[in-house]
């Protein structure tokens, strides 16, 4: 059962005139249902309404697990790979991946037809960064939208420039890293996309 978002207070502090006054920020603290980190504890995400770039109304929810942003014309997958969408929510462990086995979970996803697509595929960073939040933390995302969202690296399908494309690639970290030149035998998690338009 999600929890509705309160208000809280952030700080005090005083003003250039001495006088103390209230700083209230519009700060949202959620515990969500379905918020569930990959190692099974329960996220504290704390958001900043005011900093908030992803709004649910940006998203059309598909119905069976997908969400379309009506901005960047994308479709996602709302949980992680590994998890599943059951009764409206992410279950099961969000699964790692170096990236050459992140490719070949899209292209299997795509062949087997389990998600109704066959054009599903390992995000580019541009894409990724679509659905980062920066008023939020922990994960750094709409977990409403994105539920099951571990504050941790994601792979993009973008390699480095400069770089050996064999050897390095580019993944989004949804919790303080931000953009990360990563090794592509390390492993990180898989949200998977396709152009929905």
């Amino acid at each position: 059962m999600s929890k509705a978002p309160e208000l809280a207070l952030i700080s005090e502090r005083p003003s250039l005139g001495g006088w103390a006054h209230w700083t209230l920020c519009l700060m949202a603290q959620l515990t969500l249902a379905g918020a569930v980190s990959a190692q099974g504890a329960t996220l504290q995400q704390t958001c900043v309404a005011a900093n908030s770039n992803l709004p649910l109304t940006r998203f059309q929810d598909n119905g069976d697990g997908t969400v379309t942003d009506v901005n960047s014309k994308l479709m996602w997958m709302r949980c992680p790979s590994g998890q599943r969408w059951i009764d409206a929510r992410c279950t099961g462990q969000a699964t790692s991946y170096n990236w050459a086995a992140a490719v070949r979970q899209a292209d299997q996803i795509s062949s087997n037809g389990e998600a109704f697509f066959n054009d599903w595929r390992v995000p580019a960073l541009r894409d990724l960064a679509t659905i980062t939040d920066r008023g939020c933390k922990n994960p750094r995302t709409n977990l409403v939208v994105f539920p099951g969202t571990p504050p941790s690296a994601f792979w993009s399908s973008t390699a480095r420039p400069g770089g050996k494309s064999e050897d390095l690639a580019f993944a989004l970290s949804f919790g303080v890293e931000g953009v990360l030149a990563a090794r592509k035998d390390e492993r990180f998690y898989l949200r998977l996309v396709r152009n929905a338009m």
